[in-house]
């Protein structure tokens, strides 16, 4: 059989073994404040994220069209197996650092994980010279921009619902929201599925486009159906080491602040998908959970477990993009 075509094969099923992984790693993000304030059964709030990551998947490609030839444009890779295996490299980093980040419970970023792969990747490979600087900083200022974004939007809802329900009962409003969250559950799921399955999408895509399958970038339907079908399935499996951290371990959800911190993540994420720029669900899901509690009491966030979130953030670009770096060089001595 062609090698080319081998290892087109071996990156397809690596991009869907990570789509799959951050199914049960990165969505549980999306159903954490839900499942945390009973608004839903697990089971339930599984299937209900499935179903909507899958359709929001199939419904949006620029994001997808950003990772396929934002951080290395592909069309300047000569070499067809030097590009392929930066490509396999990458994913085989990324699903390392998700697994390894999903045993411990730290709510990391898939997006920051795939990103640092790329680039490490390729300048194992090619040098700096690699990297479509243009594009790497514009997708670098959106992660960097949108947790900010998520923390302030979360911070104003949250400050607005105090303001708009505070002669309510207590309960009553809780009972209310616990059932507008079955809808912002729905609609974050949906926003996530927007931007997060993308990334594989790109992926593919790319290594298409640098084995010369295809002569532009353009997201095959298969390749949007499969993609969303994999993070479907593992959404199916479950999160739960992640659930118990963003829904319990960042600050006491009730139901309204569940629905504050969906609506502005949900935006957050979508408003990002209609520019073409990934963001890190993770960052935005958490970062609105951060601002939704110090807009109702800064002391009741715990800063503790916050910091160690941010703190794994901060530092997986660069320890993905080094272990991609020797990766690489391994596959290239093996391949």
């Amino acid at each position: 059989m062609d090698s080319l075509l081998v290892l087109t094969l071996m990156i397809v099923f690596f991009a869907f073994t990570f789509d799959f992984i951050n199914g049960f790693h990165d969505t549980a993000n999306t159903i954490a404040t839900s499942v945390s304030t009973r608004a839903m059964r697990p089971r339930v709030a599984i299937i209900l994220a499935g179903t909507m990551n899958f359709l929001g998947a199939i419904t949006f490609t620029g994001v997808a069209q950003t990772i396929s030839k934002g951080i290395i444009d592909p069309f300047t890779i000569h070499d067809e197996t030097k590009g392929l295996i930066i490509v396999l490299a990458a994913l085989i980093t990324a699903i390392i650092w998700n697994l390894l980040t999903w045993l411990l419970g730290i709510p990391s970023s898939s997006s920051h994980a795939i990103i640092g792969s790329l680039a490490g990747a390729g300048i194992s490979a090619m040098g700096f010279g690699a990297l479509n600087y243009q594009g790497f900083l514009s997708i670098f200022e959106a992660l960097i921009f949108s947790p900010i974004a998520a923390i302030t939007l979360g911070f104003i809802i949250m400050k607005s619902f105090t303001y708009f329900f505070h002669n309510f009962s207590l309960v009553n409003t809780n009972r209310r929201f616990r059932v507008l969250q079955v809808f912002t559950a729905a609609l974050q799921s949906f926003a996530h599925g927007t931007n997060d399955a993308q990334k594989t999408m790109g992926i593919i895509t790319m290594a298409l486009v640098a084995s010369k399958y295809l002569d532009k970038v353009e997201i095959p339907i298969w390749v949007r159906v499969a993609a969303g079908l994999a993070m479907a399935l593992g959404t199916s499996i479950g999160g739960w080491r992640i659930i118990h951290t963003v829904g319990s371990k960042i600050m006491k959800i009730e139901p309204i602040n569940g629905a504050a911190a969906d609506i502005s993540s949900a935006c957050i994420i979508f408003g990002f998908t209609l520019v073409h720029f990934p963001v890190s669900t993770t960052h935005v899901i958490t970062s609105s959970i951060l601002g939704v509690g110090s807009a109702e009491r800064v002391r009741g966030v715990n800063w503790g477990v916050a910091i160690n979130i941010v703190i794994t953030w901060i530092i997986t670009l660069p320890l993905t993009a080094a272990s991609a770096f020797v990766i690489f060089k391994l596959l290239n001595l093996m391949l």
